[in-house]
């Protein structure tokens, strides 16, 4: 895993985002792309393609290890029963990935290299849970919630919604530095 920090593989987003503004940070070594957001009416225009390619380039021009992420399927939320590491093996006919997310960085030279299963965790009360989701959440258990990869676990007792959304690490090629 060359200079990459195998400890944030561990974990996710989260983890990645609390060792950067950690007291004793120590001095970055990867480039991480946290999150790609494309509105939606610029969708389909390869954007997404265009920006994975650039940070390549650019953790290259600074001397970084391949660009790594902690990517979200965007299209796990219609399956949140099927655990991560199943659905990553869901391919389409020719054996690319069935997730276009996933596809994507496959497509530029991206390797999957772990689940975090624990990638981003979101906690709130259950009145601030039934805003979120818009639903009754009558008593303590399990719910399916439209957008979420994997479903909220409610404790009406401790009046607690938890949601843990895992991600998958793939690691990018490196790209030749721009710079002279």
């Amino acid at each position: 895993m060359g200079r990459r920090h195998p400890s944030l593989l561990d974990g996710g987003i989260d983890a990645v985002v609390e060792a950067r503004f950690a007291e004793r940070a120590s001095t970055p070594t990867v480039l991480c792309a946290l999150q790609i957001l494309i509105a939606p009416e610029y969708r389909g225009q390869g954007l997404s393609r265009r920006m994975i390619e650039r940070m390549t380039v650019i953790g290259g021009d600074h001397g970084l290890d391949p660009l790594t992420a902690p990517v979200r399927p965007n299209l796990k939320h219609r399956y949140p029963l099927t655990p991560i590491d199943r659905y990553l093996f869901w391919r389409r006919q020719g054996g690319t990935h069935l997730d276009p997310w996933l596809r994507t960085h496959e497509r530029l030279g991206a390797d999957i290299v772990k689940v975090a299963p624990e990638s981003v965790r979101i906690s709130g009360t259950v009145a601030e849970w039934e805003e979120w989701t818009e639903m009754a959440l009558p008593e303590s258990g399990t719910y399916v919630v439209t957008g979420a990869l994997v479903p909220i676990e409610i404790d009406r007792e401790r009046d607690e919604g938890v949601y843990i959304e895992p991600n998958v690490w793939m690691v990018h090629s490196p790209a030749p530095s721009t710079e002279p």
